[in-house]
């Protein structure tokens, strides 16, 4: 399977994986990041993800270090009981890309896309939690439309919400093409439009699904805080609302702690050339603090 992690030069530029050491990729994925990490010097990596079927390809993709990888099937939000559960207090360096992967995105059955029609899921962990059909079963009117606006920045989203609860009083929202299209027919048409109306829609509806909002700043302060003194963490984020949350949480631990400095008062975003490569990377941004002692 194709898979491309973005921005790896930075990443690597930034954690300085050739020191060595112990670095945890915290939403491992396909693997990417961390092969760079086990390329350019890093003595161990400790990889989780929620998502089992990322964690069998990403085993595969990093066979050549087994020895020296240990995969866990674990939300980034639980870092401190994986590093507690291993007796690890502190570790080299932390990267953790908050994007949907190419593998989410493109694979038959797991409804994050509207490009095929299929079962309306976007769970990241499929084991787990209900499916965006069920949420989209039961939730009132109001609160649909709240996070329609508060997690896709969706100006309609008081139509959306509408056209949706009327939809299911029919029938049941369960595929991707149907809610798509109920979405188009709920959006004004203006013209020209840059991307599918139903585009921000959905962002909303996996954000929501999967809690990619809950307890992030949580997780921001638990990953500092087991940096060794001269190692990085670095987030890589794809939409505001991400961004927004790791640029003031950053801000938040530095102004707490005096040995935590913030690297990058603006972020890093992907070079001309790599999003001409790779177009998914175009919304990528980068930031990164780092323990001073």
């Amino acid at each position: 399977m194709r898979h491309e992690p973005v921005m790896v030069a930075e990443v690597v530029e930034l954690l300085v994986p050739s020191r060595g050491g112990l670095f945890v990729d915290c939403t491992v994925g396909l693997g990417g990041h961390s092969r760079a990490l086990l390329e350019a010097g890093a003595d161990r990596v400790i990889g989780l993800d929620r998502d089992a079927a990322a964690l069998d390809i990403a085993r595969e993709a990093l066979a050549a270090w087994r020895d020296r990888v240990e995969l866990v099937h674990a939300d980034y939000r639980e870092l401190d009981r994986v590093l507690d559960e291993r007796g690890i207090a502190a570790v080299n360096g932390a990267l953790a890309d908050l994007g949907v992967s190419s593998m989410q995105l493109d694979a038959e059955g797991r409804g994050f896309s509207f490009r095929r029609d299929e079962p309306l899921d976007m769970r990241m962990d499929q084991s787990r939690g209900p499916t965006a059909a069920e949420l989209l079963r039961d939730v009132e009117e109001a609160a649909l439309a709240d996070v329609i606006f508060q997690h896709g920045e969706e100006r309609y989203s008081r139509r959306i919400a509408r056209a949706i609860v009327a939809a299911r009083r029919e029938s049941p929202v369960t595929t991707t093409g149907r809610l798509a299209a109920i979405v188009r027919g709920a959006v004004p048409r203006r013209g020209y439009q840059r991307i599918d109306p139903a585009t921000r829609t959905f962002q909303a509806l996996r954000i929501w699904v999967n809690r990619e909002l809950e307890g992030l700043d949580a997780f921001l302060f638990a990953a500092a805080r087991r940096l060794l003194a001269g190692a990085k963490f670095a987030v890589i984020t794809f939409h505001s609302l991400e961004d927004r949350i790791v640029k003031h949480a950053f801000r938040a631990i530095a102004r707490a702690e005096a040995a935590i400095r913030v690297l990058t008062k603006r972020p890093l975003v992907p070079a001309d050339d790599e999003v001409a490569g790779n177009p998914r990377a175009r919304s990528a941004k980068l930031r990164a603090i780092e323990r001073l002692a």
